[in-house]
């Protein structure tokens, strides 16, 4: 279980919902920092938007004020009235918490907007919060995260059937649910793309080696050599 380090051994297990809150937050403050931090409306329009989240939500304004109450108290949430002084505004404490980087902070986020994706969505999805330089780089953050010595913060998925990628997930809300034996059985599954690729790889290679036998039969006759079949 992940632990909230900068308090009294209080879990980290987040609900759907807190999850929800902490991206949006995250989201906010990197793709529009002059509007961060966010009064509650804005915090509650971020987590109903249809695009970019999964799953949609509907959430209400007692829902998000008492989650924010909660977050709060665990030090993920920080609330202040801001320069105007006359509305609440809300931050989030996540990396400082997490004690992540910033590349590490843009996956999570990802992942708790959008739920499990593949590498190559990640790099999408992330990419409005951080750049990264490719592929390669993004999967090293995702290890880092998965071997953490206090916790794991993410967790690499079993390959689904059909799929040529595995999927990441985060662990801010527990243990991942999937279903093992389908994802066992995707492992060892061919795609029909990936079929009809073999069969053209497999009849370029019966055409090379008859070519090859044609010059070789060639090359006895020039030389007169008998050769034995």
């Amino acid at each position: 279980m992940l632990m909230n380090e900068t308090t009294t051994g209080i879990p980290l297990t987040l609900s759907p919902l807190e999850a929800r809150v902490l991206g949006v937050l995250v989201e906010k403050q990197l793709t529009v920092p002059d509007t961060y931090p966010l009064t509650l409306n804005s915090l509650i329009a971020g987590c109903n938007q249809k695009t970019s989240r999964e799953p949609v939500m509907n959430v209400t304004e007692s829902e998000a004020q008492m989650v924010l109450d909660d977050l709060r108290s665990r030090t993920l949430v920080i609330d202040s009235y801001g320069a105007s002084g006359r509305v609440m505004r809300y931050a989030h404490n996540v990396d400082r918490v997490l004690k992540i980087s910033p590349p590490q902070l843009a996956l999570l986020t990802a992942l708790m907007l959008r739920g499990p994706q593949t590498p190559g969505e990640l790099r999408s999805a992330a990419d409005r919060f951080y750049k990264f330089p490719d592929i390669s780089a993004l999967e090293a953050y995702l290890e880092e995260m998965a071997t953490r010595s206090n916790g794991a913060l993410v967790l690499k998925l079993p390959r689904q059937p059909g799929s040529r990628e595995a999927r990441w997930a985060h662990l801010l809300c527990g243990e991942v649910a999937f279903d093992a034996s389908a994802a066992v059985a995707g492992d060892d599954a061919v795609t029909t793309g990936e079929l009809a690729a073999l069969k053209v790889n497999l009849a370029q290679l019966r055409g090379e080696v008859h070519e090859l036998r044609e010059l070789v039969d060639r090359l006895y006759v020039e030389l007169g050599v008998g050769r034995e079949h």
